[in-house]
This record gives C-alpha cells, structure tokens and sequence, in this order.
C-alpha cells in the first residue's frame, strides 16, 4: 500500500507548508499582487516536486518499479470496478457552492470564484490532454496511452485547492478539507488500474498549480468579465469531446 502512503504524506506536507503561510502571511516567501491575490513561491515549489516526480517516474528505473510493485500489490487485494472516482474529484468544487447555501462564505462571491474556477479548469485541460498524447503512456490495465498524467487527480485537487483558497482565511481547518478528498480520487485511479503512482502525482501537482495560477490571473480575468460598458458582455466556457479540449467565446456588443 505504498501508494496510500505516498498520497497521505502529499497531503500531509501540503497543510503543513499552507498551514505556516496562513500563520506567516507576511513571510518572505510571499510577495502581494492586488489587494486579494499573492504570489507565493511554495504556490509553486509544492506543485513543482509533484509534477517533477511523476516526470522522472517514466524515466527512473527505481520509480517505475515501485509503480510496478504498488500495482502487484493492490491487484492481489483490490477488484477494480470503483466509480467514486468519477464524482469524488468534483466534490470539493462543490463544497464551496454548497457552503455558501448555508451561509459559509469564502473569499470571492459567486461569479468571481466561478470565474477562477473556470480558468482553473481551462488550465488544467491546455496542461493535461495535450500531455497524455505526447507522452503516450500505456495505462495499467492496457486500454490505451492516455496514463500520464491523471485527469482525475488534476481535476480533484485542483477543486481542493479552490476549496483552500476560498477558505483558509476565514475557515482554515474546513480548508484542508478537500485534500483528503482529493488524495482518495487519486488512490482509486490506482485501484481501478487506471493509473500508476506517478500520474497521480503527477496529476495532483498539475491540479494544485492550475488553481494556483488561475488565482495569479484573477486581476486580469476579472476584468473580462467586468466590462465598464454594461452593453458589452464575453463569455468564456470550455468544450470537450472525446480526445478534444477547447473553448467556446461569444462576445456580445
């Protein structure tokens, strides 16, 4: 159970390391961009390790084998077949709305986090599709070469770290609350034979990062959104199809 570990201590040192930024919000390791949004280099260094992991796992002969023994392992105790996966990693995303129903409110008010929220996905989507196709990864159980890195596990923690950043001022400990989540999305893509630990890694760091960067972009998206001629409106909003990602911009004058 290897991969259980690996995924509890990603969680783990990620609380930690924001736990310290939310104590220490003038470390040094923070530089303020606007009243609202700030570069942190842990908003970096965090998702960097994971992504760099995942990418030497393809390579290293050490990681692919403990991709290998971390399958034999949960082959020999697990039945594939799970499709929690597929909801869990939009369950955090979720939260945020449902919270605000019950008067928990995050940082942002409904069209602004949905804004981020979308660039965050948008991000997620130019980084993830075009790397599964250009780095050809045969999955576990052999369906195709899509397995690098996770989609699931990009969406799950990117919604995980949405969740964080709406929260962790106001509401820190309900925060973290969708890392576990997330960590679960990713052990059942290994459990489901679907991904080996490295895309999920992978996966988890390239989630964090989108969100990390869509908060970056707000000072800037939010203006599309915020035209100062109420007569001129643009809308942005992705479009998928099976092997295609892309967007659909209607700009109303």
């Amino acid at each position: 159970m290897r991969a259980i570990v690996l995924l509890l201590f990603i969680v783990g040192y990620t609380t930690e390391l924001k736990a310290q930024e939310a104590r220490d919000p003038d470390s040094l390791t923070t530089i303020r961009i606007g009243n609202t949004n700030r570069f942190s280099v842990m908003g970096v260094v965090i998702p960097a390790t994971f992504i760099s992991y995942g990418a030497l796992s393809l390579l290293s002969p050490g990681l692919k084998g403990l991709n290998a023994s971390t399958r034999h392992e949960t082959r020999e105790h697990i039945v594939a077949g799970a499709v929690i996966d597929n909801y869990t990693q939009y369950a955090p995303a979720a939260a945020v709305y449902g919270l605000n129903l019950f008067g928990v409110k995050g940082k942002h008010n409904l069209k602004d986090r949905t804004v981020i929220y979308i660039t965050s996905q948008l991000i997620l989507g130019v980084i993830v599709v075009p790397t599964k196709s250009w780095v050809g990864e045969q999955r576990p159980d052999g369906s195709n070469n899509l397995s690098f890195p996770s989609g699931h596990t990009a969406t799950a923690f990117s919604a995980a770290h949405f969740m964080f950043r709406e929260y962790r001022d106001s509401h820190f400990w309900l925060s973290i609350s969708g890392y576990p989540i997330a960590a679960m999305t990713g052990i059942y893509r290994i459990f489901n034979d679907k991904h080996w630990v490295g895309d999920v890694v992978a996966g988890a760091g390239i989630g964090i990062l989108s969100s990390e960067i869509a908060y970056w972009l707000y000072p800037v998206t939010s203006k599309w959104f915020n035209p100062k001629n109420n007569r001129h409106f643009l809308t942005i909003a992705p479009v998928y199809q099976p092997g295609r990602l892309g967007l659909n911009i209607t700009k109303t004058f």
